[in-house]
């Protein structure tokens, strides 16, 4: 299949590779970016948005990306934090007063960004049903106690993450949380991620396929059967208590739902823009940005199963995993998203990148798809 776009020619074999994905059938549609500074080097699209496959990826079509918005929330804290109105290293609870119960006084912005908060899941019951309803979440996550004792083991916050950082923005600023990163975030630097799309751009949202056949890692696999078969487990809980499921992708609610920390419709070429901005300096100081990329965080992680490092609000990159590398320098530092999506940089070389996809793979950490495109374009620069 022939991509559309630009490449520049020292990358065309990153295009050649990212049309090959197209000859496994059951692959819908994608994109890809690679910003070398802020010069886009790459930025290709492909298939079809729909799951008939008569509807054509544009260059406009939103994807959605989950948990890839992360960093961006933590961005946007980090800006409140250069501005005084946040401290990393106060409690939660000074700012959110009634989040204190349940042994969570202790718990800091630091340990919410690093996944060291002890509280990465909610306990049953069922929380689906109030899931789009901001006001009841924070108040069911300020009651609910704490796993562990804060800074003492990892554990991903999957959709607690946020919800804190969002509530803090909320009272700190004044602003909704995905008002603050579209004002200050994506709208001045022309990106399209939507954090909440608008109901006349609903139709520019592709849709999600789950391929057959494709098992994933080692640990992807056992983490999938302990969530498929153990309904109280700590992991089964981040992932489903609320949920977030290429199912959803389907539900308008889900379109415009404003979680900053686990929905996001998105371009590829939007994400790696977020990247460029931030080593560009056009977001936070550098100073803070190194804080950012700094490892926070290092062990094995009670949701994922698996080792894990963390910045700030961001995935570093993990040597000892080859199923978690971005396949750059050692630097590396993004996020990824459920089903394949990625947006990624190499400080070190200036590289921001990021793959977006419709076809759900099974790797629970980065696909090996976007694995090898960031291989090839590592070598490219």
């Amino acid at each position: 299949m022939e991509a559309s776009g630009i490449c520049v020619s020292e990358f065309e074999n990153i295009k050649s590779a990212f049309e090959d994905i197209f000859n496994d059938p059951q692959e819908r549609g994608g994109g890809l970016c690679i910003k070398v500074g802020d010069e886009t080097v790459v930025n290709l699209w492909a298939g079809s948005s729909d799951l008939e496959g008569s509807k054509p990826w544009h260059e406009d079509t939103l994807v959605n990306t989950f948990c890839v918005v992360k960093p961006f929330a933590a961005v946007a804290a980090l800006m409140l934090v250069e501005k005084g109105v946040l401290e990393l290293d106060i409690p939660v609870a000074h700012y959110w007063p009634e989040f204190a119960q349940g042994g969570k006084d202790t718990i800091t912005l630091r340990h919410v960004m690093s996944h060291t908060s002890g509280i990465p899941a909610l306990r049953l019951p069922d929380r689906n049903p109030a899931m789009y309803d901001w006001e009841q979440m924070i108040n069911t996550l300020a009651a609910e106690p704490v796993w562990w004792q804060p800074g003492t083991e990892l554990g991903y916050g999957t959709l607690t993450y946020g919800w804190i950082i969002g509530e803090l923005i909320r009272r700190t600023d004044g602003r909704d949380p995905c008002t603050f990163i579209h004002e200050e975030i994506t709208q001045p630097n022309g990106l399209e991620v939507h954090l909440g799309v608008e109901q006349p751009d609903y139709y520019r949202i592709a849709r999600f396929y789950a391929a057959k056949g494709r098992t994933g890692d080692p640990y992807s696999q056992n983490l999938r059967a302990r969530v498929a078969t153990d309904s109280h487990d700590i992991s089964t809980l981040a992932f489903t208590n609320p949920g977030m499921s290429p199912k959803r992708s389907s539900d308008p609610r889900w379109w415009a739902f404003k979680q900053p920390g686990a929905c996001s419709h998105s371009t590829a070429n939007g994400l790696a823009g977020f990247y460029s901005a931030l080593l560009a300096g056009r977001l936070i100081s550098a100073e803070t940005l190194n804080e950012f990329i700094q490892e926070q965080s290092n062990g094995m992680d009670r949701i994922w199963k698996r080792p894990m490092r963390y910045g700030l609000g961001c995935m570093l990159e993990q040597q000892v995993d080859p199923h978690a590398s971005h396949r750059m320098g050692p630097n590396t530092f993004g996020h990824i998203g459920l089903g394949g999506p990625i947006a990624f940089a190499d400080a070190d070389r200036g590289i921001s990148f990021s793959f977006v996809t419709t076809t759900s793979g099974a790797h629970a950490m980065i696909d090996p798809r976007a694995q090898n495109l960031a291989a090839l374009a590592y070598a490219a620069v």
